[in-house]
């Protein structure tokens, strides 16, 4: 697996695209092709180099990102495969802030499809240059023509093929390359040259004309000579394209079958002719963490060490592995790193380059290449190590929030007690997990993005730790208020034998703003209640409040005031005054037209414009408020208050509603009061909760 490398002789590419399109297997593909591996792992089989941890195995899809890196004519290619489902898509956001290019995979039978459109985006965003590799054209359905139509309504013009397949489904059997105007068929995966079948030779030259057209266009002098009719030779075609893809305005188009590997060999090609290599790249920018000011690293082993975590991952025999690309000078095995993150300093052992699960010992990983590093404790995903003297601090890696929640308990005692570390394990590893404790509803709420990565989340629990928990919906907070004044008398008097109990006090309770929380007022005039056991009827409503007026949950924005009461020399006492309170706040409530509160979210949702309307009504319906609404791009961006307890399974139902392509963001807001129908099934079901617990 090792391979001398020297900056310009790397690649970095991240594979990306639907859930299903292809890509781990296009990926085994590229591995087997440049003799990385010397099997053709298969997804299907569960003997996949890059889908290797065992819910990956079981349940046939990627979870985590696979690293793996191919010799390739002497070019060191590090492949990053991606997931492609929407609830592990974190991982795709980390894999494109460390590589230098995307290779958009798409589905020859189904086209463009969500998470393409998602990946896209990002790649975009972050000025990536895009390869599009079309697979399975060997499949019954397949169509290249009606996926390239798909990429050109998603992406537009720039989507340009650079090889177009000969034949179709079954007899597909090779590509015709439009930059070397050459024909190459593939037979047991082995590719042969020959001249353009006739049958092709005009579209072949229609689109080799588009496509310099297009490459032209990005280069003056490229172009004049284009239009004065002069032939481009390959070479200059192949270099005009590597700065129209690095600029975007081109985005070759090959294709082919990861089965057959029919097409594997030109992708590999294509990433070595197209996607910069770590020395050609401008400085990176980042953050000198001593003043403040921008601060920026030359790929080049001569500079400073600097590099990004970008995953975390626990090994079953190494432990906690943080991988990381390194931007300037290398990292060294046996060496002190500085986290400028942290400002902690931490000693390095072994450095690794990895290869799926096999990790191999190196004495260093230089500028421009990916690596791990076993037993960091004090580093975490997103953290810059650099070197001391010289330390810079890069932008941290962006994950998407978490969105969908489960509150967690212990199934016995045992797991209680290694429940709360193994979970923090698990976010160690996956950023795009969170736990809290919730102080109002006493739950452990997990959250992720969506039900089937809080799924995964669950098994990992039970497989790694041995911990088992059940799963329930988090209950909603609501809070408890009055809107209306009132004055009561709370009076306890208890007569034991010797000291008895004795207090009494009078207490006027009124709504308040809200938000605005408890206000407690005293005015007690002539020592009415005496000034020591003032606090304890303050205590006793505060205890009172916590207890609820209506259904057990807290009451808010109120203010109390204490005005009168009377006291026994002898038998009254801290204890008596907070009975007392206590006893006054709740005959006071009950007078004052208690109600229901609940949390209130600010909702946004953006939706492509065909599913508008289906948006609009779901959320009359759930009672939401649309606040307003507005165009970005190809999509519409609703804006909505919507109360929390609508919005418990919004993931799963906007995700029906656009077929994959609806995303959302929400945080509470506020609170308002529950309308009478909804709030006497809320504190119905909260009773005969308590009831049975």
């Amino acid at each position: 697996m090792r391979m001398a490398t020297t900056p310009d002789k790397i690649r970095n590419i991240a594979l990306v695209g639907h859930g299903g399109s292809g890509k781990t297997s296009l990926a085994e593909a590229m591995l087997f092709a440049a003799g990385a591996v010397s099997r053709l792992g298969k997804v299907d089989d569960g003997n996949a180099t890059l889908d290797f941890d065992p819910d990956e195995i079981s349940r046939k899809i990627s979870i985590t990102t696979g690293i793996a890196p191919a010799d390739w004519k002497g070019v060191k290619v590090n492949i990053l495969d991606t997931p492609g489902y929407a609830d592990f898509f974190g991982e795709t956001m980390a894999a494109l802030q460390v590589t230098d290019a995307a290779v958009v995979v798409v589905d020859a039978v189904a086209g463009v499809e969500t998470q393409t459109d998602k990946a896209w985006g990002i790649a975009a965003e972050r000025n990536l240059p895009r390869i599009v590799f079309i697979t399975r054209m060997d499949k019954e359905h397949a169509d290249f023509s009606a996926a390239l139509d798909s990429l050109t309504d998603a992406f537009g013009t720039s989507v340009a093929p650079v090889a177009i397949p000969i034949g179709k489904e079954s007899g597909f059997k090779g590509m015709v390359d439009l930059v070397a105007m050459k024909a190459y068929t593939y037979e047991a995966g082995k590719r042969a040259a020959s001249d353009i079948p006739e049958d092709m030779a005009a579209e072949a030259d229609s689109l080799r004309e588009k496509l310099v057209e297009a490459i032209a266009e990005t280069d003056d002098t490229l172009l004049e000579r284009y239009l004065e009719g002069e032939t481009l030779e390959q070479a200059e075609v192949e270099k005009s394209m590597l700065a129209a893809v690095a600029a975007g305005t081109v985005v070759p188009v090959l294709a082919g079958s990861a089965f057959t590997s029919a097409g594997v060999d030109a992708l590999l090609d294509a990433v070595l002719a197209y996607v910069p290599s770590p020395a050609s790249l401008p400085p990176r920018k980042g953050t000198n963490p001593k003043n403040g000011e921008e601060a920026e690293r030359k790929c080049s082993e001569s500079e400073p060490l600097s590099a990004l975590v970008f995953k975390t991952m626990a090994d079953p025999y190494v432990g906690k592995l943080s991988y990381f690309r390194v931007y300037s000078g290398a990292l060294k095995a046996d060496s002190t790193l500085y986290n400028a993150t942290n400002q902690e300093k931490e000693r390095v052992g072994h450095v690794f380059v990895v290869k799926g699960k096999q990790q191999e010992d190196v004495p260093q990983v230089v500028a421009g290449d990916i690596g791990a590093v076993p037993k960091l404790t004090k580093v975490g995903t997103g953290d810059t190590l650099c070197d001391e003297g010289n330390p810079i601090v890069y932008e941290p890696v962006t994950f998407p929030v978490p969105l969908v929640s489960v509150a967690v308990s212990p199934k016995t005692k045992a797991d209680e007690d290694k429940l709360g570390s193994s979970l923090q394990r698990l976010v160690e590893e996956d950023p795009t997990l969170t736990i809290r404790r919730d102080e109002e509803t006493h739950q452990t709420i997990v959250a992720g993005n969506g039900d089937v990565h809080l799924e995964v989340v669950m098994e990992r629990l039970k497989r790694k730790f041995g911990v088992e928990a059940d799963v329930s919906e988090p209950r909603i907070p609501y809070h408890e208020t009055v809107r209306a004044a009132a004055k009561a008398q709370g009076r306890h008097k208890k007569q034991t034998g010797g000291h008895g109990q004795f207090g009494d006090a009078w207490v006027e309770l009124e709504p308040n703003e809200r938000g605005a929380g408890f206000e407690f007022v005293d005015k007690i005039v002539g020592g009415a209640i005496p000034r020591q056991y003032i606090p304890a009827v303050e205590k006793g409503i505060h205890e009172a409040m916590e207890q609820g007026i209506l259904a057990g949950f807290p009451v808010v924005d109120v203010k109390a005031t204490v005005y009168d009461g009377s006291f026994h020399p002898v038998d009254s006492s801290e204890m008596a005054f907070k009975i007392a309170g206590s006893l006054a706040f709740k005959k006071a409530a009950e007078q004052a037209k208690p109600v229901l509160l609940e949390p209130i979210v600010s909702l946004e949702v953006t939706v492509p414009d065909e599913f508008m309307g289906d948006v609009m009504g779901n959320l009359s319906g759930k009672r939401g408020k649309i606040l307003g609404m507005e165009p970005r791009g190809k999509y519409q961006v609703v804006k909505a208050h919507v109360p929390l307890a609508e919005v418990s399974h919004y993931s799963a139902e906007l995700r029906s509603m656009t077929r994959g392509q609806g995303t959302y963001s929400l945080e509470i807001s506020h609170y308002e009061e529950v309308p009478p129908d909804v709030a006497k099934k809320v504190i119905e079901a909260h009773q005969k909760e308590k009831e049975e617990s």
